[in-house]
């Protein structure tokens, strides 16, 4: 039978939820993923006997262990999955209120040049490269980058040695630092005011505004999931992305635009009755937009119409 844990205890061990939400987030770029990993993880902790929890020595620690091995073993089987998704398969963005960027460990020593905030650490771009990695990278990376754990204990997570685990964040950081996707040097004003001027160009469908607003080189990547209508392919090009947008705002009248930060930088999300139907996420270099995402599977936008 199990006993019931004492309310202090109970409460020590809730208080982790945040963190281990801030690591899942992170490691699998889904939220719903992240928050089915926080739940399985605490039904292994309240599985075990009282006399099982007093032994461990570091609760959270274990906490994290276990939500991170969860992680690993889906991020190894969500390659097969990816392969039958309709489409792009874009991270599920982060609705303003559900942005943890709190909760991570002391630096210690480690070189600031190395280190990636948590707000960083959300950023679509950052999350579309951490896609491209394999799950022992992305794991090692995220845990000892981000949120600073010991090599020695990414080590127990991962299953190889500290060494190898060294060389996997190194590995994902050249990768970080080839697509350079976390650090712009367009200031955070400057990237909302030119987000505000694709959404004016666009709601007025103003080609040649749009055209101005986008790089010549821009890309723009749409995911439906195969449930609703999106681009199964990447649209590159400004006046090609600026005439998709046109066509959209043609086709789909009476829609409310809104500026809201997504995933801790400016972005827009498209209202219809009051549904969410789809959340923009986009990088600004200089005075242009790069790349924009946007997202239009409706399992990705829940948390977006309830927020």
């Amino acid at each position: 039978m199990t006993t019931t844990p004492p309310p202090a205890a109970l409460g020590a061990i809730m208080s982790e939820r945040r963190q281990l939400i801030n690591v899942a987030y992170r490691l699998l770029g889904s939220l719903a993923d992240a928050e089915d990993v926080v739940q399985e993880t605490y039904a292994r902790w309240y599985a075990m006997t009282p006399r099982q929890q007093e032994a461990i020595e570091s609760p959270g620690a274990w906490l994290t262990r276990v939500a991170s091995r969860v992680c690993l073993d889906l991020l190894r089987s969500a390659r097969a999955r990816r392969e039958s998704y309709v489409g792009e398969w874009i991270p599920e963005p982060l609705p303003d209120r559900t942005e943890w960027i709190d909760g991570g460990r002391d630096a210690g020593s480690a070189d600031p040049a190395d280190r990636v905030t948590l707000d960083e650490s959300v950023n679509m771009a950052f999350l579309v490269v951490l896609e491209s990695m394999t799950p022992a990278e992305r794991v090692s990376f995220v845990l000892h980058d981000v949120f600073r754990y010991s090599f020695a204990e990414v080590a127990e997570i991962v299953g190889r040695t500290p060494a190898a685990c060294r060389q996997l964040a190194s590995s994902a950081r050249r990768r970080i630092r080839a697509s350079k996707p976390a650090a712009s040097t367009t200031p955070a004003a400057r990237r909302a005011d030119v987000v505000r001027e694709f959404k004016q160009a666009w709601e007025a469908k103003d080609l040649d505004a749009l055209i101005r607003l986008l790089d010549p080189e821009a890309t723009a990547v749409g995911d439906g999931g195969g449930l609703v209508g999106a681009a199964l392919h990447p649209v590159a090009g400004a006046e090609r992305i600026a005439r998709y947008f046109v066509d959209l705002a043609e086709r789909a009248p009476g829609v409310e635009i809104l500026e809201r930060t997504v995933n801790a930088q400016p972005g827009l999300v498209v209202r219809q009755d009051g549904i969410t139907v789809t959340v923009l996420a986009f990088e600004v270099t200089g005075d242009r937009i790069k790349q924009v995402w946007g997202v239009r599977n409706p399992e990705k936008l829940r948390p977006w119409t309830t927020a």
